[in-house]
């Protein structure tokens, strides 16, 4: 396990691109450049994926499907959390996407338009591993992230999560890991698009593990996603809030927030907020952060919490 003090002495800060020249404005940009509000609630986005029962999944949605089973389409979600929570930002799985046909993301993309929200950002799991040793598996995760990162430019959004997938009996790779997502990075780069990688799975995204293959990579278009809860899961927490802090060092546009987090085996994590929201502090992050309720219970209710201490911490 990477402690805190490995990370300082190994990793290394992204680096920092220059502005272009005007006869390359053409190209792809040297590093995004979002204008993050400076308001706390217009950086507060709410993810769908604390809605996954209320939301019909991918697989069962047409609009008479959604209607039947009382549920709603991920197209109507923008309108619905604004009518919620008074939030116009919205952070919708991949797994609530019925298509990436063009016509699908243009009535996805009207309605957001209608509802006067946005995406912040798409997140995305994949199946296909990044660092498998078969090339041609590693290049379908390839053209999948692609597709992806074309519909985040399609819908507005600025960024996609992707998800480091596991390969069948083989430890994670710091080269190959690197070697996929810089040809990602790099397609995002020109749709103008960030790509992040989340502290989710505590074999494959260890966030010791992850600022090694963003310094790796070391492009403006690969950045931590900090999820103040995940690490939690895996680590003790002295390492998990070392490693929130290594991913805060990392971040760009989007953090999730997460005031405890079930295991699924009948315990409950406790995120201490204020700690948390100091690290986010320190190192001086201004992108937007997604309410991310994981707990058993009522996800309006926890959204509402989250929601309101960090309209608290950020103040």
């Amino acid at each position: 396990m990477t402690t805190r003090r490995e990370f300082l002495s190994q990793s290394a800060a992204l680096a920092a691109g220059t502005m272009l020249p005007p006869a390359l404005a053409n190209a792809s940009p040297s590093q995004p450049s979002v204008s993050f509000p400076a308001s706390p609630r217009d950086r507060i986005a709410v993810a769908s994926y604390p809605f996954r029962d209320f939301i019909l999944p991918a697989e069962y949605v047409t609009p008479a499907a959604a209607k039947a089973a009382q549920k709603m389409e991920i197209t109507e979600f923008a309108a619905h959390v604004i009518s919620r929570f008074n939030i116009n930002k919205i952070e919708p799985w991949s797994a609530h996407f019925r298509s990436l046909e063009p016509k699908y993301l243009a009535e996805f993309r009207a309605a957001l338009d209608q509802a006067k929200a946005s995406v912040v950002n798409i997140a995305l799991d994949g199946e296909h591993s990044f660092y498998a040793a078969d090339p041609a598996e590693r290049e379908r995760a390839v053209s999948a992230n692609k597709q992806w990162i074309d519909a985040a430019a399609t819908l507005g959004s600025p960024s996609i999560r992707t998800h480091i997938a596991s390969a069948d009996n083989q430890p994670p790779d710091l080269e190959r890991s690197a070697d996929t997502l810089r040809r990602i990075a790099e397609y995002a780069a020109t749709r103008n698009v960030v790509i992040h990688l989340e502290n989710d799975d505590g074999v494959t995204e260890d966030p010791f593990f992850l600022v090694k293959v963003i310094a790796k990579v070391n492009s403006p278009w690969l950045r931590a996603l900090p999820d103040f809860g995940n690490s939690l899961m895996h680590l003790p927490p002295e390492n998990a809030y070392a490693g929130l802090e290594a991913m805060f060092n990392h971040a760009y546009g989007i953090g999730h927030v997460k005031g405890s987090e079930s295991t699924g085996k009948g315990a409950v994590v406790q995120v201490d907020l204020a700690y948390a929201f100091s690290l986010l502090k320190k190192s001086g992050y201004r992108g937007y952060l997604s309410m991310e309720y994981d707990d058993t219970g009522d996800p309006y209710r926890g959204t509402d919490e989250l929601i309101q201490k960090t309209l608290e911490l950020l103040a």
